[in-house]
């Protein structure tokens, strides 16, 4: 594996680090200043001239700056002459402004894609999207990872006896039940309404939950409220305990003080997004690395094999 260098940005330097340590490769070099002004300044430390590079970045909090930075980074190595440029974002952000929910709203999702293909990417791995349609707003090849080998795994491992599989949301369900099956548990759903951004109240929930364990499944958890909500619409149907599980740890806002303070037994994250100090200290988070699948999906693209069974 010769012919091919692995970059990162500053978004999640752990996640990277892991990854190569599972490809047996070191991290490539490059340097990231910036000017007085606050503008980044990018500087390639590797002749990537006619190699196959991967750039690792998650365009996580601070959405913007990493984002640019993984902008950048693309633009340098496709002028440095490298042979292709695979960006692996492990969490995509903006994902959730997938289409026009009002007059006059950008769609950002298409917006980012086609920065990133501007810039140079010849290829996108990334993990649980948003909405899966994302991947048609590229012209270029998408890998769209899912978590979900290695937090059924652990929830099998964990909870084996009356186990229910909880969507949070009408657009949760094709994922919570695909969890269900391979568990062979049962499936319930959360009725909410969404208020505003950030904002939604859990009204009802459809499924047996009662003296069940129950596992709420979202691709994301970000300020907590509707995770919350959804938690005290279980406990008021006889749930006998909670436990969440989620791919992109965004938590934001007052997330962690909520969890703290809710009936949430265990949320359960992967390692796509760096846990912020506030949250490394709850006692109710644990954290799964999801390095060796993309590390796999990285060694399958370069060699041209097939990566069909990480998708499932």
């Amino acid at each position: 594996m010769d012919d091919f260098i692995v970059f990162s940005g500053n978004s999640n330097p752990e996640l990277a680090q892991k990854i190569c340590d599972y490809l047996d490769v070191p991290l490539g070099g490059e340097k990231v200043k910036r000017f007085s002004d606050g503008e980044i300044q990018i500087e390639i430390d590797e002749n990537v001239r006619s190699r196959d590079v991967f750039i690792i970045q998650s365009t996580c909090c601070p959405v913007n700056e990493n984002l640019v930075e993984l902008l950048l980074m693309i633009d340098a190595l496709k002028r440095a002459s490298a042979a292709s440029i695979t960006a692996v974002i492990p969490y995509y952000g903006y994902a959730r402004q997938d289409k026009k929910v009002a007059p006059r709203v950008p769609i950002s999702a298409k917006l980012v894609a086609d920065m990133l293909t501007v810039a140079g990417a010849t290829r996108i791995i990334t993990m649980d999207l948003h909405a899966g349609q994302i991947q048609g707003f590229f012209d270029i090849p998408v890998d769209n990872l899912f978590a979900a080998a290695v937090l059924i795994d652990y929830i099998r491992k964990n909870f084996n006896k009356d186990l229910v599989i909880v969507s949070p949301d009408a657009g949760g369900v094709e994922r919570a039940r695909a969890f269900a099956k391979r568990l062979n548990a049962g499936l319930a759903i959360i009725d909410k309404r969404r208020e505003a951004p950030n904002k939604a109240k859990a009204m009802a929930v459809i499924g047996d939950v009662t003296g069940k364990t129950v596992v709420i499944l979202d691709d994301m958890v970000d300020t907590a409220g509707t995770l919350i909500e959804a938690v005290e619409a279980i406990m008021r149907n006889g749930a006998k305990e909670v436990h969440a599980s989620c791919a992109h740890p965004v938590l934001s806002g007052p997330s962690i003080e909520r969890i703290e303070a809710s009936p949430l037994k265990t949320l359960v994250v992967t390692d796509t997004i760096p846990l912020r100090q506030n949250a490394k200290t709850c006692n109710k988070i644990k954290v799964l690395t999801i390095s060796e699948l993309i590390g796999e999906a990285i060694i399958r693209s370069f060699r041209g094999d097939s990566v069909t069974s990480l998708f499932v």
